[in-house]
């Protein structure tokens, strides 16, 4: 499976910060926003990950990341010149995506929670048709609404329903097959001309191959895209990390963890940051699994 990770737009709730540098940048408590959907396709198995930002800020993503290899990656990176909605992003991958199955993640969004990573590889197995992540939320009249069976297939996807029909909001990750990508290049634009998400969601629906893995209890979803949700999403990592003396989304654990890289390799990237307690952190968890 590829990973594609959509960190363009312009940030507009974030100005006037987000004038100068991308949302993805910003940190959220002690890592670069970014840090955090990639931790998620590492978890989930992904090797293979294309970052699309602004032609701006791209230069930014390349010399904080390279080539992704520190992290047993491979990282490459397209531009997206003006937003075209989140569907837009398997037109510019198309040739990234290749013929494989592909997990899309919002730049901006943050999950940490028990198993997640079993949970993640489990639904990245042999996928036929699209597999969507909700979450229960109180205000579902925000956000994507997905209904379902009691077998998980969905029934029904609203935008912002006035009335939603349930509150499971579907968040920021998605996982596709490989027809994702026609379907992108076939779908409609807006009238704002963006290639919206959930008409491509709606095509795999009509076709039956829809479903809603419901993530409920036990998961963190975070959205860091306003100054309060930003500030809310550091507070509670920072509440995390200093209680139980971890570090989310650490890219160097992550990759040891799920070895694509060696503790060798680990011990020598924590020694790079070893006068920052995040580079200490790593060396610590290079000598434990040495």
């Amino acid at each position: 499976m590829k990973g594609i990770v959509l960190a363009g737009g312009s940030g507009t709730r974030l100005h006037p910060v987000t004038l100068a540098l991308s949302k993805q940048l910003l940190p959220v408590y002690n890592k670069p926003m970014i840090y955090y959907p990639l931790s998620v396709l590492m978890l989930a198995g992904i090797r293979d990950i294309l970052i699309i930002s602004t032609p701006r800020d791209l230069p930014l993503f390349e010399r904080l990341l390279g080539d992704g290899s520190r992290f047993g990656l491979s990282v490459s990176y397209a531009a997206q010149p003006v937003p075209r909605g989140l569907a837009d992003a398997f037109i510019i991958g198309a040739e990234h995506v290749g013929s494989d199955p592909v997990a899309l993640i919002l730049g901006d969004n943050i999950f940490h929670g028990y198993r997640f990573s079993e949970r993640l590889q489990a639904e990245s197995r042999d996928i036929d048709g699209c597999v969507l992540f909700g979450y229960p939320v109180t205000d579902p009249q925000r956000y994507g609404v997905g209904e379902t069976d009691a077998t998980g297939r969905l029934i029904s996807i609203e935008e912002k329903p006035r009335v939603p029909r349930s509150n499971r909001a579907i968040t920021g990750l998605y996982f596709y097959d490989n027809d994702v990508v026609d379907i992108a290049k076939n779908v409609r634009p807006s009238a704002r001309n963006e290639v919206e998400i959930t008409r491509v969601n709606q095509v795999y629906l009509e076709r039956g191959k829809a479903r809603l893995v419901d993530l409920g209890r036990g998961l963190a979803w975070l959205d860091a895209g306003t100054y309060d949700s930003l500030l809310q999403a550091s507070q509670y990592l920072q509440t995390l990390e200093q209680r139980q003396g971890i570090h989310i989304a650490c890219l160097e654990e992550v990759a040891l963890r799920m070895g694509f890289i060696d503790a060798e390799a680990c011990h020598a990237l924590g020694a790079e940051l070893a006068h920052t307690d995040y580079g200490r952190y790593v060396l610590n968890v290079a000598a434990e699994a040495g």
